[in-house]
């Protein structure tokens, strides 16, 4: 449920903890413990979080998007579909939107396109959707993300091959989408030859 900040204070009361002192524990408390199960549960805390703007300020503020976007190149998968999620959830705000794009978010967020794990697969989609603006359009529909979200089209998983065909209606012309088709073309005839 969205709050607002007069709801929020309403709720704490005069001595309670506030929404941003509770933020800037759990971003203590992950950048303190050692054990990946802990930075899971308070990543997950985070990320949900997120999803609600009356906390956008405090997490720029807490420098929890730079924390989403460093998580995205861990080697754990759960830390890094919790932290795409996160980046999902706030990306949508233009301030939070800005900040990813000029911080390397894009090229970090399409990496997360060729993980394992379906949701994290499924949150890189969406964000990669929400991060378009006129100046980051060229990387993200790039002739390999494009020919990706073919793939994924064509994919039996429902969720996977809708959320790829809206990438390709709405945001990909249909010279990108014929360079691409031409490109896995030209990679399965070779693969072909090898084989």
């Amino acid at each position: 449920m969205l709050s607002t900040k007069e709801q929020l204070a309403k709720k704490t009361g005069p001595y309670g903890v506030g929404r941003f002192s509770y933020l800037q524990s759990l971003v203590t408390e992950f950048q303190d413990t050692t054990t990946d199960e802990a930075k899971l549960e308070v990543l997950a805390n985070l990320a949900n979080f997120a999803y609600d703007p009356v906390n956008y300020e405090y997490m720029r503020k807490l420098n929890v998007i730079d924390l989403f976007l460093d998580c995205l190149d861990e080697s754990n998968e759960k830390l890094v579909e919790f932290s795409i999620g996160g980046l999902c959830n706030i990306c949508l705000d233009k301030q939070n939107k800005e900040h990813m794009l000029k911080n390397g978010g894009v090229s970090l967020v399409i990496k997360c396109l060729s993980s394992p794990v379906e949701e994290t697969v499924l949150s890189a989609i969406t964000t990669l959707m929400y991060l378009i603006t006129p100046s980051s359009k060229e990387e993200i529909t790039s002739l390999p993300v494009v020919e990706c979200m073919l793939r994924f089209s064509m994919s039996d998983n429902k969720r996977l091959s809708n959320l790829a065909s809206i990438f390709l209606q709405n945001y990909c012309n249909p010279s990108q989408i014929e360079a691409a088709r031409n490109a896995q073309k030209k990679y399965l005839s070779q693969e072909h030859v090898t084989t």
